[in-house]
């Protein structure tokens, strides 16, 4: 293949790209900027765990942070109207606003998650490594952040923040999921929270446990309709390794279930639920089951 050839190839190639797909809609120019949006969630870290990750002001910090939340969520408003909004600066800027406010209580709610996490590992030795090593903070860093933005109404921007926490720990927790104090995740790997979830205070989660919807109802026109589909879990409730509860159930206070359960129906406080027991049995001279 020659060189014009190959330009007119590739020029092809590219229209063809830049045509309309249904299901890819066009992206707006001056669009969300991810490398912003990282450095937004680290710049939100440095504030509530003021000098543990870099040594930046706590003023200085809170004024780029401002500045790139003023911003992105401006990006996001136009992005879902299809370009320029009218009012996407101004509720760009009253998002910055509302959210640094927010900081001192999302500050205090992210203390009480470094207590959950320190008092439910008995190797952790110190609130520093909970802090500076511990997954579990790295995704309920992101969370808290999310949600609050959530709350606020700015579109996609949380999402882009839980998926980067997911990525980076395996643990995936929607924005939309209602979480109280002092919870924690131990170890992390494979913990799924999904977007309806209404979590207590004290409560504890292990590694693969998934708190997931059972079934969708769709409406006429076969889109699935936005109601509660996933688990509460009342106060001081654990739920051990990869148990799964689905559906819209209660899961009532100061319950505890062990790991590989299925659960799928309410549970009453103080309930406990756990595997049969295995039998046991020795083979003896090459004999089988």
């Amino acid at each position: 293949m020659n060189r014009t050839s190959s330009e007119t190839q590739l020029r092809q190639i590219a229209e063809a790209l830049a045509a309309p797909d249904i299901h890819i809609p066009a992206a707006v120019p001056a669009g969300i900027d991810p490398a912003a949006l990282k450095r937004a969630v680290r710049l939100f870290r440095s504030a509530v765990f003021a000098g543990y990750f870099d040594a930046e002001p706590v003023a200085a910090s809170l004024g780029e942070l401002s500045d790139i939340l003023a911003r992105q969520s401006a990006r996001a408003c136009a992005t879902f109207h299809r370009g320029v909004h009218p009012d996407a600066e101004p509720f760009g800027r009253e998002v910055a606003a509302r959210l640094l406010e927010q900081l001192p209580e999302l500050r205090r709610r992210l203390g009480t998650d470094v207590k959950a996490v320190f008092d439910g590992d008995p190797a952790a030795v110190s609130y520093e490594e909970v802090i500076l090593c511990y997954p579990a903070l790295v995704a309920l860093t992101h969370y808290r952040l999310a949600h609050a933005l959530l709350r606020l109404g700015v579109p996609i921007l949380p999402r882009l923040i839980s998926e980067a926490a997911h990525s980076a720990t395996g643990i995936d927790i929607h924005p939309g999921a209602e979480i109280g104090e002092y919870f924690s995740i131990d170890h992390g790997t494979g913990v799924v929270i999904g977007e309806t979830c209404v979590i207590g205070n004290h409560v504890r989660l292990y590694q693969g446990v998934t708190l997931g919807a059972k079934s969708f109802k769709f409406d006429a026109a076969g889109n699935i309709l936005q109601e509660p589909r996933h688990p509460i879990l009342e106060d001081n409730v654990v739920v051990y390794s990869n148990s799964s509860i689905l559906g819209r159930v209660r899961i009532g206070h100061d319950t505890v279930i062990g790991g590989n359960v299925w659960q799928t129906t309410d549970l009453p406080p103080y309930s406990r639920v756990i595997q049969g027991r295995p039998s046991v049995s020795t083979f003896e001279n090459g004999g089988g089951i």
